[in-house]
């Protein structure tokens, strides 16, 4: 047990799926897992492991932006032994050949900041998913029919943005879309060597200001979900 995570050495597989919101983990667990089992409630940051395809996976929300994201997966690798973690959640179209339910695959992710800055002091350094992770999930979403995009995406520090010239400037250098964690994780996964990718969907755009209605979000949502496991163990 960690102080973020209640789970019992073994009860976390080396596939571990990381949606934002708990309770999108819970329905993910459910929806998708075989035998899921509840692994961890602690300040009800649920996380459950069951199986996919004959295959152990875990489900683990890591709640928002990259400093929340970071104490989960610190622990998954460094106390659980996790090798390879899909980030699965929702984004902000920034292009306009990008369109609402279309998924991303974050290829790199820029920011202003993130919580291992203070690693690299004077080095800016860029945090990539891995290739196999991002190959896989390219394939896959290519046999669903899924509209894929795979590119470079912003990590905010701040939900509530008001930098309209930021806005601008990562629309002019091809930044397909915004989110919160993404560029944390890359950075976590790369100083521990493991894998680590992205998978988004499309949840609305900041230029059309369209935004995907909550009653069709579970089936986008699945797509992404599908192709994070198939990228995983294909």
């Amino acid at each position: 047990m960690t102080i973020h995570i209640g789970a019992e050495p073994g009860q976390i597989a080396e596939t571990v799926l990381m949606p934002g919101d708990p309770y999108r983990a819970k329905w993910a667990a459910e929806t998708f897992l075989e035998g899921a089992e509840l692994v961890n409630e602690v300040r009800g940051m649920l996380g459950f492991t069951g199986t996919w395809r004959g295959h152990r996976v875990t489900i683990q929300g890591s709640g928002m932006g990259m400093p929340s994201l970071s104490i989960y997966a610190n622990e998954l690798i460094r106390d659980y032994g996790a090798r390879t973690l899909i980030r699965i959640g929702s984004c902000g179209a920034m292009q306009s050949h990008v369109k609402i339910r279309d998924v991303i695959l974050a290829m790199s992710a820029s920011s202003i900041s993130t919580p291992s800055l203070g690693f690299f002091r004077e080095v800016n350094f860029a945090p990539t998913a891995d290739f196999g992770l991002l190959h896989g999930a390219f394939q896959a979403a290519e046999a669903r029919g899924v509209t894929t995009h795979t590119g470079g995406i912003y990590s905010a520090d701040v939900f509530y943005a008001e930098r309209p010239d930021l806005d601008e400037a990562m629309e002019r250098h091809g930044i397909l879309a915004v989110e919160m964690e993404a560029a944390e994780l890359y950075t976590v996964a790369a100083r521990h060597g493991c894998r680590a990718l992205a998978v988004l969907t499309v949840s609305d755009h900041l230029k059309t200001h369209e935004a995907l209605p909550a009653e069709d979000r579970e089936k986008s949502f699945g797509d992404m979900v599908e192709i994070a496991l198939e990228a995983a163990f294909g």
